[in-house]
């Protein structure tokens, strides 16, 4: 996949692009069915699939006021794109002063004049540009001008809940990772950089890695039993999230105990694939309840993790640590 990291770099007009445009945070289901679809225009024509999203996300710059938690970094963002197959990807920079450009000369400028777009693919209901005045009808209008059309499709969804960043939001939130995993296609997950703790974990006899993520959307306090991408290794492991109430801690932190693993950590890049959720955190009376607690909770985490499976890929599952960060869904 290519990537263009501002309009600037794209110098001359691409052949026959199909083109979405979006926020795409998540990269959840109905993402990836736009994504298809796309895809599947772009073979017809014997042009190229292109994706248009914005940096930083627009919700972070136009409702700064409102605490908003994206499910995906960029970096994330970019690899499950690219794993959706995608040619193009094009991320234009977002900033108050792109924010008060009319929806038209968006248009005009983007996608006519830069990228020469003759398919427009947008999902139900989506609109961009000042006061979010680039809906399907304008879009239809301006394409009856310039020689492209436009493609709206209908909400998607399992026929209970429909795809939506929003859902996934709320229900990774609630710690419910079984659920989102039903939603983004794969398994949430958080990525980020073994540091030094409290050393709390080696004293009880489960040393723990202390994980510092870059992510916004973090499940809720509790424990969980997750994959873990090590390298190329994938291994078990029981995740604790909130702040250590036995010890009195305010700081949410991230730990996870490797299952039958020996070694140094500090400094990895380890990814953690959440699985299930066990319980809700704890404050104990002594030591030795903690104790008896996490040995109960890391034989349960043998448990689940055993019987666990990937979401299904023709490239594998998602958390194949050789594959990634593919990812990918399958046609």
């Amino acid at each position: 996949m290519v990537i263009f990291r501002s309009v600037s770099e794209i110098k001359e007009k691409l052949r026959h692009p199909v083109v979405t445009i979006g926020n795409f945070d998540g990269v959840h289901l109905g993402h990836r069915e736009i994504f298809r679809r796309v895809k599947e225009l772009a073979r017809e024509t014997g042009g190229v699939s292109v994706v248009i999203t914005f940096v930083p996300n627009p919700l972070k710059v136009v409702a700064a006021h409102k605490e908003v938690r994206l499910i995906t970094t960029s970096r994330e963002k970019e690899a499950l794109i690219e794993g959706s197959g995608i040619d193009y990807l094009l991320e234009i920079p977002f900033d108050r002063t792109f924010a008060a450009m009319p929806a038209s000369e968006f248009v005009q400028r983007v996608l006519v004049d830069a990228i020469g777009m003759e398919r427009l693919v947008i999902g139900y209901d989506y609109a961009f540009g000042r006061g979010r005045e680039g809906d399907v009808g304008l879009l239809r209008e301006i394409g009856t001008r310039s020689g492209y059309g436009v493609e709206e499709l209908q909400p998607i969804s399992d026929g209970a809940t429909v795809y939506s960043s929003t859902a996934v939001r709320r229900v990774v939130s609630a710690g419910d990772v079984a659920a989102a995993s039903l939603l983004l296609g794969r398994h949430f997950s958080i990525t980020g950089k073994v540091v030094h703790g409290h050393e709390r974990g080696r004293g009880l006899g489960f040393p723990t890695a202390n994980v510092d993520t870059e992510k916004d959307l973090i499940p809720s306090v509790g424990v969980y039993a997750v994959k873990v991408c090590l390298g190329e290794r994938l291994l078990d492991g029981a995740c604790n999230i909130g702040p250590n109430p036995t010890f009195g801690n305010d700081r949410l932190s991230i730990e996870v105990f490797l299952l039958d693993f020996t070694g140094d950590l500090y400094g990895r890049e380890i990814t953690l694939f959440f699985i299930e959720r066990l319980r809700g955190e704890k404050r104990f009376s002594s030591l030795d309840e903690l104790k008896q607690a996490i040995a109960a909770d890391v034989e349960r985490c043998r448990e689940i993790l055993r019987s666990a499976r990937p979401v299904a890929s023709e490239s594998g599952g998602d958390w194949d640590c050789v594959a990634r960060p593919g990812a990918v869904i399958p046609e």
